[in-house]
């Protein structure tokens, strides 16, 4: 064989290699898309499942059946039949000084949550779960496969803060679903209970399928806030962090990898928790989201399918679970000990230890003198610019010394104006700040050391439950965007509205902007544009960017700038004089000795007579 065929066979081979792996890649994709759409399927079709009135989907099925086989109906025992096509629904409710829930006899389960101390942000009642919207559907082998939300259960018991509903499979056999309402919480305890299940249950079937869905209401002001605040999350068992399915993304899905002992459908003030004491040992989660003009203000669908293991089957066994709808208050949720508190955006780690362990515990110390937020808000910048205002005041130095050195940097610009002297120019520039002892970068540090105190801000304040439904001035709610003007229709990226703190922000930043604009020409000139983006383009693109951003993330960020604006002054009229700034540089570039030059500084040297040797023999 020659050179050529095997060259040929090689690239053959090639070829059907990389064919081969695109072939993989795109089978890849349709099966993630495939198991995507058939999640979000599984969701709506509880969904639909729910809306049928008890009894009825399972009379259809009967009446399509052959006449014998529908005399015989649909299950083995008579009471699963009884259960399954005779009884009406019926609800029972259990209410403490937090929530009121509805429990139903369809299907034995939760079908309506009232958070009862708080309000939709048009001052109506807060339906966490509305009648209908959530359903909770148990999968086992009983001998054959039923469904709990086939059939209408038996109330066996009530109380004050406690509800038993049956499923019977025959006369001796039952699931027993006992739902405890705990005082002074938003919690509701679930003990499901197999009696004498045991000898029903087959031996080689070691687990159930429970499936909870539910559509989540709006129940905030902006749609768009709310939805990328919103999630549907899990923790893995014993894991410090957990999982989230952003909606930013309209829909998405996960499988469990392993065992997990809690999931969250996650709105962003309000979450529904279900926790299980054994923990989940695998299953499915999926989300997608309602678009703005939903007519029924769904924010969006939500489905965890998750497989219970039975454990250790006898005569009486059972399982234990809780449901928890809650509040996503960093104290409330904190209080569970079960993570729930990382259901906040609070940022990564070092962003959100400055929200744990300063910005919260402090607001929360302000809260028990102050009762207006807006003060509160005020006391808080002022603290946290008492905190960084060593940072402030080194950075405003070391601008002041870049402005004292402009006219020496001028004089340097003037002494080399060609493009072939630029490596010169810039070696005479270092040997100027070295001299004078001044650091080009000596601004940055301080500034880069306040950018975690910021984004700790930026991230406190719409996750604050505090601020929800608080007004300040002409805003009704901190929590969400201000208006002083509605125009009735959307201008693309900035919104129906006209937010007034966010126009106030941008005044400031451009105040900020030209007032530091001549200390700053000398770094400016260098780089040409600047000088307008900081004084015209960033307020722009800042007020168009905040403008459906929280009126308590906004009104922080004008009273930042005022503050900052404020510290300028006050630092350059009694703390840093430029006359004096002036005298010591002078001095010191008078003592300095000829600097010795740094490796880099030799390098550029001989880079430039390189440089100089080529345009000689050109």
């Amino acid at each position: 064989m020659n050179k050529q065929s095997l060259i040929g066979f090689a690239l053959i081979g090639v070829i059907l290699l990389l064919f081969s792996w695109y072939n993989t890649k795109q089978f890849e994709k349709r099966r993630a898309a495939q198991l995507e759409a058939d999640s979000l399927a599984r969701i709506e079709a509880a969904r639909y499942g729910e809306t049928v009135p008890a009894g009825e989907a399972a009379v259809s099925n009967v009446d399509t059946l052959p006449q014998s086989q529908s005399e015989a109906q649909l299950y083995k025992t008579q009471s699963l039949n009884a259960m399954a096509f005779n009884g009406e629904e019926s609800t029972v409710y259990l209410e403490n000084e937090n929530i009121r829930v509805g429990f139903t006899t369809h299907g034995g389960q939760i079908n309506e949550v009232l958070i009862k101390k708080y309000f939709k942000y048009d001052s109506t009642a807060l339906y966490l779960m509305p009648k209908g919207a959530g359903s909770f559907d148990v999968e086992l082998d009983a001998g054959q496969y039923i469904n709990t939300t086939d059939f209408n259960y038996v109330v066996a018991a009530e109380s004050s803060d406690n509800v038993t509903m049956r499923l019977y499979v025959d006369d001796d056999s039952y699931i027993e679903n006992i739902y405890t309402l705990l005082p002074d919480s938003y919690d509701v305890g679930l003990e499901m209970r197999f009696v004498a299940m045991d000898s029903i249950i087959p031996r080689s079937s070691s687990q159930c399928k429970v499936t909870w869905t539910m559509d989540m209401p709006r129940l905030e002001k902006g749609y768009t806030n709310e939805k990328n605040y919103s999630s549907v999350a899990f923790r893995y068992s014993g894991a410090d962090k957990i999982k989230q399915i952003m909606l930013r993304k309209d829909s998405g899905r996960e499988s469990l990898a392993g065992s997990a002992s809690w999931v969250a459908f996650k709105q962003q003030f309000f979450s529904a928790i279900f926790y299980a004491v054994d923990g989940f040992s695998g299953g499915d989660v999926a989300v997608k989201a309602y678009p703005e003009s939903d007519a029924s203000q769904r924010l969006f669908s939500a489905g965890a399918s998750l497989a219970v293991d039975y454990g250790t089957k006898s005569p009486e066994f059972s399982r234990n679970f809780e449901f928890n709808f809650t509040p996503n208050h960093y104290p409330v949720l904190k209080g569970y000990d079960r993570k729930y508190d990382k259901l906040l955006p609070l940022g990564g780690w070092l962003v959100s230890s400055i929200c744990k362990y300063v910005i919260i515990p402090v607001f929360n110390w302000l809260n028990n003198y102050f009762s207006s937020y807006g003060l509160i808000i005020l006391l808080l910048t002022i603290l946290i610019k008492l905190v960084i205002s060593p940072f402030t005041l080194k950075s405003y130095e070391s601008t002041a010394k870049m402005k004292v050195l402009q006219p020496e940097i001028q004089k340097i610009n003037e002494k080399y104006p060609k493009e072939a002297d630029a490596m010169k120019k810039q070696q005479a520039t270092m040997d100027l700040y070295k001299k004078s002892g001044v650091s080009m970068f000596g601004g940055c540090l301080p500034v880069l050391l306040q950018f975690p105190i910021l984004y700790a801000m930026f991230r406190f304040f719409p996750s604050s439950f505090e601020l929800r439904q608080q007004s300040f001035l002409w805003a009704h709610d901190l929590s969400t965007y201000d208006s002083i003007l509605d125009f009735g229709f959307r201008i693309p990226m900035y919104g129906n509205h006209i937010s007034l703190f966010a126009l106030l922000m941008g005044v400031s930043m451009f105040v900020y902007g030209k007032m530091t604009a001549g200390a700053t020409s000398a770094q400016n000139q260098q780089m040409p544009g600047m000088q307008f983006m900081t004084v015209w383009m960033m307020p722009i693109f800042m007020v168009l960017l905040c403008n459906n951003f929280s009126a308590g993330l906004n009104y922080y960020y004008f009273l930042s700038n005022l503050i900052t604006i404020g510290q300028n002054f006050a630092i350059r009229k009694w703390f840093v004089s430029e006359e004096k700034l002036k005298a010591q540089i002078a001095k010191k570039t008078a003592e300095a000795k000829t600097p010795k030059k740094s490796k880099f500084a030799q390098r550029l040297e001989e880079a430039y007579k390189m440089q100089q040797q080529q345009q000689k023999r050109k």
